[in-house]
């Protein structure tokens, strides 16, 4: 076993990857190989299978893309190399790293492939022969059932974050898709810990691999600062208003527990003048995949979201996360912090909590391993400073523009005509510039240490009409909170954990985890609590997800009482 975090730091000229591939790397800008890297990059170059411990923001992509790069011949027209990870949004951004670290090979194609998607573009690029496809287990086992991919030339398969693609329940798929690859191919595992589960894959499918892992690492990066918020929740809206007026961020990702939540919380702050958009198993993937690149891009600054809908979002421009709901669960809410501090770069977590939670604050500190600090929430007197700043950097950048004579014109006018000083002139002119949003807001009074609305308050005027992509139209049932219980065929002697039954669930009917409660798992079933309101054709799907070799089968439960969900029952215990 070899310890990346024993591994010198090396630079990528000495790695032993193609001078085409190594060009590319030094253009992008990259020196010093990540200790991830220097461990897996020869490895790989050697033909040695690989059992890697890595979490998500460790370099861990350049790692196995850089190889395989170094390796493929660009005459073939056929896959070469496969990539299975969890999820579509993991797919794109893998495919992206690709043809990114790929700027100096002509010839080149990569393919990602997932669900969401139609197939008939899937199929035209797969004829143009990419020699890397990186794709969702479910998806890749639909072309090979219907003979659109062949994986006969695949010289080099990884599973990245197979620990997650097992959660979700594609243990079964991940052998069917190995199976249909040579024996003599290559094999790099990455997970976020060597479970004995990881080890059973590997096992199967690795033959003598190195195991590469990276020592140290606890709940959290610690170049996440975490503090927290007590609300009482009459003015969550505005507390977060404050923080967006005041904080430094590039990007920020708030997380809320509903569909209805993500579209009305961000239809309030493009109210309040801040680009800000919904994310939600509602918006379609086409525009799902525009919005990421918008806020990729810098369009977009802040984006609303719910857990499942943020699975798999990496991008680099995410400075903060706010919880603006709490989680239901504490591994949420380390996936959910875990969307900031990403490769290196610091972050913050901000966490809005009730008094009645604050047991659940001390089960999240046991779980991320550091202490949450208090959050000083800006003053209104903080904002009004802030606004101040940003108006006069404003001033200045058009001052040293240079001002149209048309204008300076038009202020002598004025000045003259009306008797008025240029000072007077200036802040005449800037009010009319802000209009209806003054730069200073007055402080309305509060009690009990809640912040005060702040002005301009859209909730007193005429609503935004939303973007129709942001409705819930596109929801197949209403979702009233009740729920009811289902009994599934699988239990403890399968060998299922939490995390199967949830992921697949999630996956199939597209639903929120916080959709998805009260989980018991018996000895030959289990027990679960979704929306009453599901419709027959999602429930039908379900019964034939096959989870730990066995199908969900899904039927009511009708001795179970109708209730209402409750947030971290997962952690409700003593």
């Amino acid at each position: 076993m070899k310890s990346a975090a024993d591994v010198d730091a090396v630079a990528f000229s000495d790695l032993g990857l193609s001078e085409a591939v190594l060009r590319s790397v030094q253009t992008i800008g990259y020196e010093a190989a990540t200790p991830i890297q220097a461990a897996t990059i020869p490895a790989l170059l050697a033909g040695q299978d690989i059992l890697g411990q890595a979490q998500t923001g460790t370099g861990k992509t350049a790692a196995f893309a850089l190889p395989i790069l170094s390796k493929l011949d660009l005459k073939q027209r056929a896959p070469q190399a496969l990539v299975l990870v969890p999820t579509r949004e993991l797919a794109i951004q893998v495919a992206e790293a690709f043809q990114k670290y790929a700027g100096g090979l002509p010839g080149f194609h990569v393919l990602p492939i997932y669900g969401g998607q139609s197939y008939t573009p899937q199929l035209t690029a797969l004829k143009r022969g990419p020699q890397v496809i990186v794709g969702t287990p479910g998806r890749i086992i639909d072309h090979l059932d219907r003979g659109t991919l062949s994986l006969a030339t695949v010289r080099t398969v990884v599973l990245d974050e197979a620990d997650e693609m097992l959660d979700m329940g594609f243990a079964d798929a991940m052998d069917a898709i190995l199976s249909q690859t040579p024996p003599e191919r290559q094999v790099a595992l990455f997970s976020a810990t060597i479970a004995p589960r990881i080890r059973a894959i590997a096992q199967r499918h690795l033959k003598k691999p190195l195991e590469i892992v990276i020592k140290g690492k606890t709940g959290t990066a610690a170049n996440i600062t975490q503090t927290y918020w007590m609300v009482s929740g009459l003015h969550k809206l505005d507390a977060l208003t404050r923080i967006v007026e005041v904080a430094d961020f590039d990007a920020m990702l708030v997380f809320v527990r509903t569909k209805q939540s993500t579209v009305e919380l961000a239809d309030k702050l493009q109210a309040r003048g801040f680009a800000a958009v919904a994310l939600n198993g509602d918006v379609p993937q086409a525009l799902r995949e525009k919005t990421v690149a918008q806020l990729k891009s810098g369009k977009i600054d802040i984006l609303v979201a719910t857990d499942v809908a943020a699975r798999g979002l990496d991008v680099e421009r995410i400075t903060h996360v706010v919880n603006f709901d709490v989680p239901y669960d504490t591994e949420s809410y380390v996936h959910r912090i875990g969307r900031t501090g990403r490769a290196g770069r610091s972050g913050e977590a901000i966490l809005f909590i009730a008094p009645r939670e604050r047991n659940l604050l001390r089960l999240i500190e046991r779980a991320t391993r550091q202490t949450i600090e208090p959050l000083k929430l800006p003053t209104v007197e903080d904002v009004n400073t802030r606004r101040l700043a940003k108006f006069k950097a404003r001033i200045g950048e058009a001052i040293t523009s240079g001002p149209a004579e048309f204008y300076r014109k038009a202020v002598q006018e004025v000045a003259l005509e009306t008797g008025a000083d240029l000072l007077n002139v200036a802040a005449a002119i800037a009010s009319l510039v802000e209009g209806d949003a003054p730069v200073p807001i007055k402080d309305r009074g509060s009690s009990q240490g809640e912040p005060a609305p702040l002005q301009p308050d859209s909730d007193r005027g005429p609503r935004r009409e939303r973007n129709v992509h942001l409705r819930d139209k596109a929801a197949s049932f209403e979702d009233d909170g009740k729920q009811v219980t289902y009994r599934l065929h699988v239990g403890k002697r399968h060998g299922v954990q939490p995390g199967n039954i949830v992921g697949a669930i999630a996956n199939e009917a597209n639903l929120d985890g916080s959709q998805i409660n009260g989980l018991d798992i018996r000895a030959f079933y289990s027990l679960v609590r979704l929306p009453a309101g599901l419709p027959a054709q999602v429930i039908d799907r379900l019964s034939k997800v096959v989870v730990r070799g066995q199908p969900l089968s899904l039927k009511l439960d009708s001795s179970a009482p109708t209730r209402a969900k409750k947030p971290f029952r997962k952690d409700r215990k003593r």
